[in-house]
């Protein structure tokens, strides 16, 4: 038997500083649509007094259509979802992001007993 002892020689692994890189942003999804619309909203509401509410004016289906919107909501890829009430019945509207064309408006609110209703907001469906 010989002596003979081998030893794996000790390397120290030089200290790599990896940058900090914001992740990639795809500006088509639902998602940032879904943003641009939340902080749209938030602007109209703003100038609202406590007795009007947001609605969304549609054209759409040969006919023009008043929907009292209560939340907002997205699927990615391509999805926006709102959520309320068309002629007091519950209603939900799926629009694809190149499709989105409406007309915000201000309305007496709903239920006059309760406070004015501003539109909520879904994350991440």
């Amino acid at each position: 038997m010989s002596d003979f002892r081998f030893s794996m020689p000790e390397f120290k692994m030089p200290e790599i500083r990896v940058p900090n890189i914001d992740p990639i942003r795809n500006y088509q999804l639902a998602d940032y649509q879904y943003e641009i619309l939340g902080e749209t909203i938030a602007r109209f509401e703003s100038n609202l007094d406590e007795e009007t509410e947001v609605a969304i004016q549609l054209a759409a289906f040969g006919q023009s259509i008043l929907m009292n919107v209560v939340d907002i909501g997205y699927s990615n890829p391509s999805l926006i979802h709102f959520y309320g009430f068309v002629n007091g019945q519950k209603a939900e509207l799926v629009q694809h992001v190149s499709q989105l064309s409406f007309l915000l408006t201000a309305v007496p609110k709903m239920d006059q007993e309760q406070p004015a209703r501003r539109i909520g907001f879904i994350a991440n469906e």
